[in-house]
């Protein structure tokens, strides 16, 4: 593994372990030209289907746009890091599970809104607003009192 401060291709594994509830393995490794610690994740490449967006391009599936998304969503809320990632796992899971090559990119929206709505409602409505692009306050409005609805 390269050293992401001096570049240098040596290192030694300081440290493994389980994360991500088995999915992939944290090592925390220490280069052997400055010395310095970092932490990797290792996990199985499984292929995930392309993304069809609005426009009909195709784009590869990204779990940092996922994770990014609902990291600003949850900000300032209740909701931890580790939380956050499971989320973007349990995404992952199911377009996996799904067996289809290519998913419309609205799947993707819709899958990380149901967790939100069930994880934080003001996280929910935050991605929602920026998701759906509403035009009005009314438009809002629904949204806020589709979750009253709806436990």
């Amino acid at each position: 593994m390269r050293c992401p401060f001096c570049g240098l291709l040596q290192d030694r594994v300081v440290d493994s372990r389980e994360a991500q509830d088995g999915q992939a393995t944290r090592r925390r490794r220490e280069c052997l030209g400055c010395a310095r610690r970092f932490t990797t994740y290792e996990r199985v490449e499984e292929s995930l289907p392309a993304l069809v967006k609005k426009d009909g391009r195709r784009e590869t599936f990204d779990r940092r746009k996922v994770v990014e998304g609902m990291r600003r969503a949850c900000q300032k809320r209740p909701v931890p890091q580790e939380r956050i990632e499971e989320m973007a796992t349990q995404v992952e899971r199911r377009l996996q599970e799904a067996g289809e090559r290519e998913v419309p990119a609205s799947r993707v929206g819709e899958l990380v809104m149901e967790l939100l709505r069930a994880e934080d409602p003001v996280a929910y409505v935050r991605f929602a607003s920026v998701y759906r692009d509403f035009r009005d306050v009314g438009e809002f409005t629904a949204a806020v009192e589709g979750l009253k609805e709806k436990p």
